[in-house]
């Protein structure tokens, strides 16, 4: 079965910047660059939430909250999605998920951790 590491999260003061990414392994290249891939946030206390897409065709859509703060992109000859996060708030504060979209069965990864300081 797929699977889905994340890496990138960690401590930062509120206006800094992180850039998480996503290593899928257990799929060729080939079937990871038809995959549509997305990023989600999970804060305590709250529902998991959809942060980011990417389609097969780089076509990505974000959540209001992280327009224009928020870049998800791809790289399909290291089976690798990457969110570039600037100007974080404290309310990005949260374990970041990748997840495959679309799929009869999607996969997730472990989460990363990100937390922002004021």
């Amino acid at each position: 079965q797929v699977q889905l590491v994340e890496s990138g999260g960690g401590l930062v003061q509120a206006g800094g910047s992180l850039r998480l990414s996503c290593a899928a392994s257990r799929i060729s290249r080939n079937a990871f660059s038809s995959v549509a891939m997305g990023w989600y946030r999970q804060a305590p206390g709250n529902q998991r939430e959809l942060v980011a897409t990417i389609s097969s065709g780089g076509s990505t859509n974000y959540a209001d909250s992280v327009k224009g703060r928020f870049t998800i992109s791809r790289d399909n000859a290291k089976n690798t999605v990457y969110l570039q996060m600037n100007s974080l708030k404290p309310e990005d504060t949260a374990v970041y998920y990748c997840k495959t979209q679309g799929l009869v069965r999607d996969y997730w990864g472990q989460g990363t951790q990100v937390t922002v300081s004021s």
